[in-house]
C-alpha cells in the first residue's frame, strides 16, 4: 500500500521545476522500490505471506512502473522510437496480469521466472536513470542515454518473458492435454 500511496508524489514531482523535481521523483521511486524489497523479504522471512499481499504487491509494482513510464513519455525523456520500448513494457504488464487472473480462476499459478526478475531489475534501474533526467546528466554524463539503453534491454527481456508466460496461458486455455478441448 505504501508503493501505491507514493504514486501521486512521483507524478507530482514531474511538475516541480528544475532539478528538485527530478531528484524528488527519483527519491520517491527508490522509496517505492525499497518498500517492495523490504515487504517481500519480511513476508518470506517471517512467513507472513497472504493472498491479499501477493495481489497488492503485483498491482503496486505495475502501477508504479506504469505511472513512471507514462510521465517520462509525457515529459519527453522517453521520446521518438523509444516510446515503443515503453509501450512493449506496459503491454506485457497488462498481458501478464490478465493471464494471472485467467489462470487463477483455473487454479493454475504462473510463477515468476528468474529471467522475469532480471527484467524487472533492469527496468527499475533504467527508470531510475531516466527519472534523474537532466539533473542526473550533470552528475553522471550520458545518464539519460544509459536509461534509454536500459529501457530497450528491459523491453527485449519483456518480449521474451511475456512470450513464455503467454505460452503457459495458451496451453491452459486450449486444454492441458493439447487436444484443443477447452478447460472448464
Amino acid at each position: 500500500m505504501i508503493r501505491i500511496a507514493l504514486i501521486p508524489g512521483i507524478v507530482g514531482a514531474f511538475y516541480i521545476a528544475d532539478d528538485l523535481g527530478n531528484w524528488l521523483a527519483l527519491g520517491l521511486f527508490c522509496a517505492a522500490g525499497l518498500s517492495d524489497f523490504l515487504d517481500g523479504y519480511l513476508a518470506r522471512a517471517m512467513n507472513l505471506t497472504s493472498r491479499f499481499g501477493q495481489l497488492m504487491d503485483t498491482i503496486a509494482d505495475k502501477l508504479v512502473v506504469a505511472a513512471a513510464l507514462v510521465m517520462l513519455v509525457h515529459r519527453g525523456t522517453i521520446g521518438s522510437v523509444s516510446i515503443v520500448a515503453a509501450i512493449i513494457i506496459l503491454c506485457r504488464e497488462m498481458l501478464v496480469s490478465g493471464l494471472r487472473e485467467f489462470l487463477a480462476a483455473a487454479k493454475v499459478s504462473l510463477p515468476v521466472t528468474k529471467l522475469a526478475k532480471w527484467k524487472t531489475t533492469v527496468q527499475m534501474i533504467a527508470i531510475g536513470f531516466l527519472l534523474a533526467g537532466d539533473a542526473g546528466d550533470r552528475v553522471l554524463p550520458h545518464n539519460t542515454e544509459i536509461g534509454i539503453a536500459g529501457i530497450w534491454i528491459a523491453a527485449i527481456l519483456t518480449l521474451y518473458t511475456g512470450y513464455d508466460y503467454l505460452l503457459v496461458g495458451l496451453r491452459h486455455a486450449v486444454g492441458e492435454d493439447g487436444s484443443g478441448a477447452k478447460s472448464v
